[in-house]
């Protein structure tokens, strides 16, 4: 492990500074690539507008005209956080601009797979609707969405997730990642993007004159017309999702969090959600992108994984809050579950990760397990998991759990920066025909499907894609730090701050590093190393999750900040998220 400080580029931090930005923050900023305060300005008058998106005027239009005609619409969701947050932002904002028949459908993670295939397309008609509509899928679903169109019906697929070779014949495509967009953020996520669609909605349906013209009598507003609904009141679902998705904060996608989070601190959200923060323990006045990220995500994110993603969909559509507390009661029970299936992979998974470390004691480049007792709704967190312990990128399959198709395995792989994942699994397709079925995701994660006996195949291609394109600098984990925490930061108030900022991916939350003594250490709850440390001639409390092993008297440590509460006092500790020895 190496550990390294960002450059902090000096001018940039002196005018955020001169500009009344408090010294840290200021830094902190810099460092990430803010150059002057106005980049700060997280106003909803900054976000980029809806017209910025390709295919958003076709799209508008088509809403438009099925809300006029009463058209049933319904919904084609995705089983993770992000397809949940943008279904429950979908139908909750349908309705509210006029749309009297909204449903939803969520695809089944082991029989239907990912995405609008030509079996759920059938579904969608027997169910009635006239416009099917994807959020957070679709853009490679060729083959279902011609199925759609067989049939009758109207598709707008709205997604994020980059397209194949061929795009679905939809008769509308809201993508910021298909070709010939040039929206300035292609990190929005689903939410986000179903978002957007319902703002362009809005803005068509009251250049049609469906809405009362603001400040005018009654009368010359137009007698009967609503009037034109507050869309704001989705943006904590729209923070939740975006968090969640672990997409890049760009300038955007920080304003769209900010603005939600603004939002759930004041108690603006669905029943679902503050019952969610219930649930888990969480204070809603303090509530931070730590909370969406590893708190509710998780909890919503578990239906998908074990049980029915519709339980975090329901939660996230009542307006009943004791029916919310029922049901966030029921997704955090099965969040429990899933934790316990996750340790046991994980720890079997790592022995088998660590098997296949060389005689040099390397891992090899890139890393491939498989077990029939693997859970496939699990295996992408335990991916993550065995990708930051030995800091390789990291498929885990398990059994296809699909009626007919147990002869195939189901994986899901996470990466380091460096490998894109999912050209490495082109790569792999190309190279050698038939071993992939079917493939997509990102550069960070994505996901596959092999034929049984080709997963040895699968993992010795893998790791040679990534020999060739990894070096040994890449290969070496390195945590990038923001350097010495000057010793008056070091106060509770400051790091209360620090966590109401929005910090999330590619826009890392604060991690300081320096020497620092360590006075005593132990374990705690036979995993954790729990220290006092000496920082700057002062004591600070420490922990290091997951650390079993001593640290030397004098070390080099990364760590962020965290304030515990003991008996009504407010304490710093260090967080340590690693070491250099």
């Amino acid at each position: 492990m190496k550990i390294i400080t960002r450059e902090i580029p000096p001018r940039a931090a002196w005018a955020l500074e001169q500009a009344g930005v408090h010294p840290l923050l200021a830094r902190l900023y810099a460092a990430r690539g803010v150059c002057a305060r106005d980049e700060l300005d997280d106003g909803l008058a900054r976000l980029l507008p809806p017209d910025g998106l390709k295919g958003m005027a076709q799209a508008a239009q088509l809403l438009a005209d099925a809300l006029a005609q009463n058209r049933r619409l319904l919904i084609v969701a995705d089983y993770d956080c992000d397809g949940a947050t943008a279904c429950a932002v979908g139908v909750r904002g349908l309705r509210m601009l006029g749309a009297r028949h909204v449903d939803y459908l969520v695809p089944d993670r082991v029989i239907d797979g990912y995405g609008l295939t030509p079996g759920i397309a059938r579904r969608v008609r027997e169910r009635g609707a006239d416009l099917l509509i994807t959020v957070d899928n679709g853009i490679a679903s060729v083959d279902g969405v011609a199925e759609a169109k067989a049939l009758g019906l109207g598709v707008l697929v709205t997604d994020h997730h980059l397209p194949g070779a061929e795009l679905p014949q939809a008769d509308a495509i809201v993508n910021p990642n298909q070709p010939g967009c040039t929206f300035g953020s292609k990190a929005l996520a689903g939410v986000g993007v179903m978002f957007y669609v319902l703002l362009a909605l809005r803005s068509e349906l009251r250049a049609r004159g469906v809405f009362q013209s603001p400040g005018a009598t009654p009368a010359a507003a137009g007698a009967g017309k609503p009037a034109q609904p507050r869309l704001d009141a989705l943006l904590a679902l729209v923070a939740l999702g975006t968090v969640a998705d672990v997409v890049r904060l760009d300038a955007n996608n920080r304003r769209l969090v900010a603005q939600g989070l603004r939002r759930v601190r004041a108690g603006a959200m669905p029943a679902g959600m503050a019952a969610l923060f219930h649930a888990a323990g969480r204070k809603v006045a303090a509530a931070s992108t730590l909370d969406l990220g590893f708190a509710l995500g998780p909890r919503i994110n578990a239906a998908g994984r074990l049980a029915d993603m519709t339980l975090g969909i329901e939660c996230l559509l009542t307006d009943d809050p004791g029916r919310a507390a029922e049901l966030a009661g029921l997704l955090d029970g099965i969040n429990r579950e899933r934790r316990a299936i996750e340790g046991s992979m994980r720890e079997q998974a790592l022995r088998m990760a660590e098997g296949l470390v060389h005689e040099s004691a390397q891992p090899p480049a890139a890393i491939s397990v498989f077990d029939p007792g693997f859970h496939e709704g699990v295996v992408g967190i335990v991916a993550a998991r065995i990708k930051d312990r030995l800091h390789r990128p990291t498929f885990v399959f398990a059994p296809s759990g699909a009626p007919g198709r147990e002869h195939e395995f189901k994986g899901s792989g996470r990466s380091i920066v460096g490998f894109h994942l999912r050209d490495a699994l082109d790569l792999v397709a190309k190279r050698h025909p038939g071993v992939l079925l079917k493939f997509g995701g990102h550069a960070m994660a994505a996901g596959c499907t092999l034929a049984g006996p080709t997963f040895e195949l699968f993992g010795q291609a893998l790791a040679q894609v990534a020999q060739e394109w990894l070096d040994i600098g890449t290969l070496t984990r390195r945590i990038e730090t923001d350097g010495p925490l000057a010793p008056e930061y070091c106060r509770a108030d400051l790091v209360d701050t620090l966590q109401r900022e929005v910090w999330g991916q590619g826009f890392a939350p604060p991690t300081f590093s320096e020497e620092v003594e360590v006075l005593s250490q132990r374990l705690v709850g036979e995993k954790h190393l729990s220290l006092k440390l000496r920082h700057q001639g002062r004591p600070v409390d420490g922990i290091w999750f997951g650390r079993t092993e001593p640290l030397p008297a004098r070390v080099l440590l990364a760590f962020r900040l965290d304030v515990n509460e003991w008996k009504g006092e407010r304490r710093v500790q260090f967080l340590v998220e690693g070491a250099q020895f």
